[in-house]
């Protein structure tokens, strides 16, 4: 089982860190650190979990609905309801500050626990959690890989739902209605509709599809806790010459990040190949914070991980790693453009975990 795995190595790293207990927050947007550590996703409210060195896993949760739901799917955890979840955890650490602890995130620490931190010597091990949560076990990446087949398969649902008239919010609809009945527990998915006015992707706002315009979106399911993420382009009737180029160039790029991945280069290494090809076409100014975010990022236990894809990123990329390569980006003639494949980092490359075709598509009008 992939979380009895996650445990072990968890529990083995923290002995070779010289770890006695080790801190993990979560809520329901980054529940990722929490995840690896317990198996629980959390949905609602707040967590903090211990782990010992020993194995042992007290989850502390501030819902009794989802202390209830933890008692269920984490039978190998102790499981403690604390409507004062900081200050019985905090009291927790109290009797624990003859230990070496550590905590992750420490960006998402409680503010009071946080305050004392260096009272209780408790260390900042977010970069000893964000290894662990980089370099995937095999199970893990094959979790991946099946969340990337529902990714292609919900690509389709969403082309299937897109046509004139319809409200972006339809699409999205439908696109989840098709995840939910094939078994994905979660998806995190933004849309762009229209033209050159549209400088990026949002939650669904109600702006109805026309011809001509492009539909861009990015799916991100999620397979027993792990997510997958696609980015595609679609056209409402027939691409005009300047989508077409704008997708051309596009390709080109992701596909210059995906050939420079292997075990052993840097993410900067991969995002300077995407954006270089935009340097080649006078499109330089477009891989600035100003248009874009990220040239990619990690896939995993959340939807938007580490490393994340930029220039002044210099995170080693090693094989075992899940990441999406995805140029997406402002385009001064036509608007905001996606394109995005999952892959599993090799030894010598990659494995692409996308089966979509690289194509900008197009839909009836």
């Amino acid at each position: 089982m992939i979380a009895e795995q996650r445990r072990k190595r968890l529990v083995d790293a923290m002995g070779d860190a010289g770890l006695d207990v080790l801190l993990v927050y979560g809520n329901a947007w980054q529940g990722d650190y929490l995840r690896y550590a317990t198996d629980f996703g959390i949905l609602e409210g707040q967590a903090l979990a211990l782990v010992r060195n020993d194995g042992h896993v007290t989850l502390y949760l501030d819902s009794p609905l989802e202390a209830d739901r933890a008692a269920l799917d984490c039978p190998g955890a102790e499981i403690v309801l604390a409507p004062d979840l900081v200050g019985e955890v905090d009291r927790a650490l109290d009797r624990m500050r003859n230990q070496r602890m550590g905590a992750a995130p420490q960006r998402l620490l409680p503010r009071r626990i946080a305050a004392r931190a260096g009272d209780l010597k408790l260390s900042d091990e977010t970069a000893f959690v964000d290894r662990l949560l980089m370099a995937k076990l095999d199970g893990e990446i094959d979790a991946i890989r099946r969340a990337a087949k529902l990714a292609d398969a919900g690509y389709q649902a969403f082309m299937r739902a897109a046509r004139a008239g319809r409200a972006d919010y339809e699409l999205v609809a439908e696109t989840e209605a098709f995840f939910r009945a094939n078994g994905v527990a979660d998806n995190f998915q933004i849309i762009g509709v229209g033209g050159v006015e549209v400088k990026g992707m949002a939650p669904p706002s109600g702006k109805r599809l026309k011809r001509g315009d492009m539909v861009t979106t990015e799916l991100t399911p999620c397979v027993d806790g792990y997510y997958a993420q696609i980015c595609r382009t679609l056209v409402v009737g027939e691409a005009n010459a300047e989508q077409k180029a704008a997708h051309a160039l596009w390709r080109e790029s992701m596909e210059a990040g995906i050939a420079t991945l292997r075990d052993g280069v840097t993410a900067a290494d991969i995002a300077k190949a995407e954006n270089d090809v935009f340097r080649k076409h006078g499109m330089g100014k477009y891989t600035t914070n100003e248009f874009t975010r990220v040239r990619g990022h990690g896939m995993g236990l959340f939807a938007d991980s580490k490393p994340h894809i930029l220039e002044d990123v210099t995170t080693r990329i090693e094989a075992g790693m899940a990441l999406i390569v995805h140029p997406n980006t402002y385009h001064p003639v036509v608007g905001y453009m996606v394109l995005g494949d999952g892959v599993a980092v090799t030894k010598d490359g990659c494995e692409v975990l996308t089966g979509t075709a690289r194509e900008l598509f197009s839909v009836p009008a």
